[in-house]
C-alpha cells in the first residue's frame, strides 16, 4: 500500500502554469537573469537557461536580465564586469536566446527601473526584509565584512526587475520562493493603495534536478568546482578527472547515499536525456574511471554544438554587444511607460 505524499501549493499552481503554457503562451512575460560574476556553468544549463529557450521557443515573452548592480549586493566592487557581461551574453546567444523573441538588457542601463526602488520600498517594513530567509542565507555568506544596505533591500530591487515590465511569471527554484512573495507583496500593497497598476506575478517551480560541483559541493561560480559553458574539451576532461567520488567500484545512482558519484551520473543522464539509473546500471562495475569518461564524453558531445556557436559569436562582439544595446532600448521604453503609470497613480507632480 502506497501513501502519496501531499503536493505544496506553489507545485500545484506551477503545474496549472505550465498547462496554461501549452494553451496560451502569449499571455505571460517572464522575467529571469543572472548577476555578472563569473562564467555560466552546466549547473546553469541545465537549472535554468535551458528552460528559458523553452520558454521563448513556446512563445511567451522572455525578459532576460543581467542584474550589473546586484554584483555589489555581496561584495565591495564589481570586478571584471565588462568581461563577465559579456561572457553572459555569449552564454545566451550560444544556448538559443534569440535577440528577436527575447529582451536582453542590464540593470545599469535603465535608470527608470531603478527608480521603481524608491515607492516600492515604502511598502515593506525593515522587519520583512531583515527575516527574509534568502536574504539571511546571502548575509551569512556574504563576501562583505559589514552588510550594506543593498543586501537588505536586494529583494525589493528584485520586486522592481520583475514588476517594471510587468512580468507575470517567474521560474524560480523552491528556495527563491520568499522572494517572489515579496514581489507579489509589492504588487498588492501599490495596487491597494494606489490603484491596479501591477500584476501578482506566479512562480513557475524549475523540475530540474540539482547539479554539485566537482568537489561534491554546490555548484558555483566562485569556488572552482564547475565546468564552464565555454570550457572546451579538454578543460571539461581535466575538470571530470579530478571531481570526487569514492571508494565504491559499482556504480549506482543514490544522491542522499553517494552525493558524489550520483551528480556525475546525473551530469551524464542529463547529457544523454537518459534516466540515471539507466546510465549507472550501464556503467556498473566500471568504477570511477568507466563514469569519468562516461560523462566526459555524454558533456563534450552535448556541448559541443553550443561551443562551436560560442566561438563564432566571440568573432563577431559588435553584434554581440549591438545585441545589449537593443535590448536595453526596449527595456528602457517599457520602464518609462511603467514609471510614468506609477507617477500618475501616486499623484506625483509633473
Amino acid at each position: 500500500m502506497t501513501t502519496d505524499l501531499p503536493v505544496s501549493p506553489a507545485v500545484r499552481r506551477s503545474a496549472e502554469l505550465e498547462a496554461q503554457l501549452a494553451r496560451d503562451p502569449g499571455r505571460f512575460r517572464v522575467l529571469t537573469g543572472d548577476r555578472p560574476t563569473g562564467a555560466l556553468h552546466l549547473g546553469h544549463y541545465f537549472g535554468t537557461l535551458h528552460n528559458r529557450v523553452r520558454l521563448q521557443d513556446l512563445g511567451v515573452d522572455v525578459f532576460v536580465l543581467i542584474a550589473d548592480y546586484q554584483v555589489l549586493t555581496d561584495r565591495d566592487v564589481a570586478e571584471r564586469l565588462t568581461e563577465h557581461v559579456e561572457g553572459l551574453l555569449l552564454d545566451y546567444l550560444a544556448i538559443g536566446i534569440d535577440p528577436a523573441r527575447a529582451t536582453v538588457f542590464n540593470h545599469s542601463a535603465v535608470p527608470a527601473l531603478n527608480q521603481l526602488l524608491l515607492p516600492f520600498l515604502s511598502l515593506v517594513s525593515v522587519a520583512e526584509l531583515g527575516r527574509n530567509p534568502t536574504v539571511k542565507d546571502e548575509i551569512v555568506h556574504s563576501r562583505q565584512s559589514a552588510v550594506s544596505g543593498l543586501m537588505y533591500t536586494y529583494p525589493v530591487h528584485q520586486a522592481a526587475d520583475i514588476l517594471f515590465c510587468k512580468g507575470n511569471l517567474v521560474p524560480v527554484g523552491q528556495d527563491q520562493l520568499p522572494h517572489l512573495e515579496l514581489t507579489r507583496t509589492v504588487a498588492r500593497r501599490f495596487n491597494e493603495r494606489y490603484g491596479n497598476v501591477f500584476p501578482e506575478p506566479d512562480a513557475l517551480l524549475s523540475a530540474a534536478p540539482m547539479l554539485l560541483g566537482t568537489d561534491a559541493t554546490k555548484m558555483s561560480k566562485s569556488r572552482g568546482n564547475a565546468i564552464a559553458l565555454g570550457a572546451d574539451a579538454d578543460e571539461t576532461a581535466r575538470l571530470v578527472r579530478g571531481a570526487t567520488t569514492d571508494a565504491e567500484r559499482h556504480i549506482t545512482y543514490e544522491p542522499e547515499r553517494r552525493p558524489g558519484v550520483s551528480s556525475l551520473v546525473l551530469l551524464a543522464a542529463l547529457c544523454l536525456d537518459r534516466d540515471p539509473h539507466a546510465v549507472a546500471e550501464e556503467i556498473g562495475d566500471g568504477g570511477a574511471a568507466g563514469l569519468k569518461r562516461t560523462v566526459t564524453e555524454a558533456v563534450n558531445t552535448a556541448m559541443a554544438p553550443i561551443r562551436a556557436r560560442r566561438a563564432e559569436y566571440a568573432q563577431d562582439m559588435g553584434y554581440v554587444r549591438g545585441v545589449l544595446r537593443a535590448g536595453n532600448e526596449r527595456a528602457n521604453a517599457v520602464a518609462e511607460a511603467t514609471l510614468e503609470e506609477v507617477r500618475e497613480a501616486m499623484g506625483m507632480f509633473r
